[in-house]
């Protein structure tokens, strides 16, 4: 009599796996995977667990076989490994279901409603797809105690935050930093990476174009910036050391310095056939600075003499691709930078 069965030719993979999930659950085999091997040494795999008030998809197939993959592994070597479930009920998607279920619009309206309320609302808005989460986990072969599962919300969970933060501020790993990040001001909140990509979209935006004069001469340095009401507290100005820069005698009467790779942008619509711009070398107003100051002005890559008329200055100026691609790239103006 054989000792394994005959391997049908007529394979459906469907039919498979399900007789093989019937007979992990009927023989409790992850049971038993755990129990076998109690005395092994102990293998800590700690996995970031999911928010069950969102449904599961295509994406979440992969990442959940690679997380099984190896705890899986180690236990085959003989480890012991806890494979404990959990479900991550904080953060901002858990939130805005709850504030679109309640119609609510903003921190206002939901400190109108209640904080508590809404905290009872968000706690039960975590488990809408719990179900659905467990059968998908246990259809691609994730092995983990779903019956016993951590949550973040609960307290004792939220108390093994706070000790772990008290001994790595003991051992003095704790420090202050800084980080640009993104930031909702309906939410009143930064932003995950991931928070931005649910509703990223590129929009337009007000920008200013100030002059700053320059001293000892008549003449200005043109600098964008999105943020005017900053003006006040800049103390310099930056220019980009991969960009050219011209001296540019305007259609509207003032001389400026600005980038050559954006004049057309910014000053094209002045000019007209009767007033032409043109652009002069930077070479006396460089050496008078760096006379000044005492300091290498390395930024500033000098122009040629030459005579443009900015209405029609895409016929007449090479410009570097760099500069175009950086144009579009940043939807910027960039004539300098303002600090």
């Amino acid at each position: 009599m054989a000792k394994y069965k005959k391997v049908d030719t007529d394979l459906k993979f469907v039919d498979r796996e399900k007789e093989v999930e019937k007979f992990w659950n009927e023989e409790d085999i992850f049971k038993k995977s755990m129990e076998n091997r109690k005395e092994g040494e102990t293998y800590t795999f700690y996995d970031g667990p999911p928010t069950a008030n969102g449904k599961p998809h295509i994406g979440h197939v992969l990442t959940r076989v690679i997380k099984d993959m190896i705890p899986r592994y180690r236990t085959m070597k003989g480890y012991m490994v806890p494979r404990k479930a959990g479900w991550d009920t904080h953060g901002l998607p858990v939130e805005l279901e709850v504030e679109k279920l309640l119609g609510l619009d903003g921190k206002d309206q939901i400190e109108k409603y209640g904080v508590e309320p809404f905290i009872n609302k968000c706690k039960e808005s975590v488990w809408k797809y719990k179900g659905m989460w467990e059968d998908f986990s246990s259809t691609v072969g994730f092995w983990a105690d779903m019956e016993n599962p951590y949550v973040t919300y609960d307290n004792n969970f939220i108390e093994s935050e706070w000790w772990a933060l008290k001994k790595i501020w003991d051992k003095g790993l704790l420090y202050k930093g800084f980080k640009i990040v993104p930031y909702c001001p309906r939410c009143v909140t930064p932003l995950s990476a991931q928070e931005v990509a649910q509703g990223y979209k590129d929009v337009k935006e007000r920008s200013a174009i100030v002059r700053f004069k320059v001293k000892d001469e008549d003449a200005y340095i043109l600098a964008w910036t999105t943020t005017p009401w900053t003006l006040p507290s800049n103390i310099a100005l930056c220019v980009n050391p991969e960009e050219d820069y011209a001296k540019v005698k305007c259609a509207d009467g003032y001389t400026y310095y600005m980038a050559e790779a954006l004049l057309d942008t910014v000053l094209g619509k002045l000019a007209t056939e009767e007033a032409p711009a043109s652009v002069k070398s930077l070479t006396p107003f460089l050496e008078n600075l760096q006379k000044k100051t005492n300091r290498h002005t390395k930024f500033w890559k000098l122009t040629k003499e030459k005579i443009w008329n900015t209405k029609n200055m895409n016929r007449f100026t090479s410009v570097h691709m760099t500069a175009q691609q950086n144009r579009k790239r940043k939807h910027s103006l960039l004539p300098v930078m303002i600090m």
